[in-house]
């Protein structure tokens, strides 16, 4: 008797995709809707992707978050950072800082606002955590804003007497400022106006 063997089913190739691709888009949608109310099928749609595919790329939602937060800083925070560095006083370096934030906030081609202040304010606690981390980003960035106003500093374009600790709290709060309100709609022109007035803060000399 002949046996007929039962033809093997030929497993189908796994999905092909461009993974930078598509954590850009997941970077675009915790922009937008933050850490919690970004919903695995928000991701897979915008990322063109299906939820084992996300899976197998990035491990899992709070993974690929935390890659889409890297991927933001990398392209924005880190660049925007370099503008305290360049040329000029430390008053030049942290009104230019703003000036080119505030652009950014409110660029109609991004989500509104900055995504390290906006994507995990509202969390709950399961997701403390995940808070935690967006308050080190953040604190980041103080930091780099005091350094620059001690340079100035040194350097003698800040008084001497300035509370740079203090100084830097007040433009990182600035900032923050900002982006809720380029979120709800502000213009860069008008959040350009608070800037010209968060300035006048600025120590003088004596």
């Amino acid at each position: 008797m002949k046996i007929i063997s039962k033809p093997v089913k030929q497993r189908g190739r796994p999905r092909s995709f461009d993974r930078d691709e598509a954590l850009e888009q997941a970077m675009e949608v915790f922009w937008r809707y933050g850490y919690e109310s970004a919903s695995i099928s928000d991701l897979t749609a915008a990322m063109g992707i299906t939820p084992p595919s996300l899976y197998a790329a990035f491990g899992n939602k709070e993974q690929l978050f935390l890659e889409a937060v890297e991927r933001y800083l990398a392209a924005n925070h880190e660049r925007l950072s370099s503008y305290l560095d360049n040329p000029g006083t430390a008053r030049e370096g942290v009104a230019r800082l703003l000036r080119e934030i505030s652009c950014m906030m409110t660029d109609c081609e991004c989500p509104k606002g900055c995504m390290v202040v906006m994507s995990a304010l509202n969390c709950s606690e399961s997701s403390a955590h995940i808070q935690k981390i967006m308050a080190k980003h953040r604190k980041a960035s103080e930091v780099r804003i005091r350094n620059r106003i001690e340079r100035g500093m040194r350097e003698g374009d800040v008084p001497a007497d300035t509370n740079a600790a203090v100084l830097a709290v007040f433009f990182s709060t600035v900032i923050e400022g900002m982006s809720i309100q380029a979120k709800d709609g502000a213009s860069a022109r008008k959040i350009q106006s608070a800037i010209d007035t968060a300035m006048q803060a600025w120590p003088q000399s004596k």
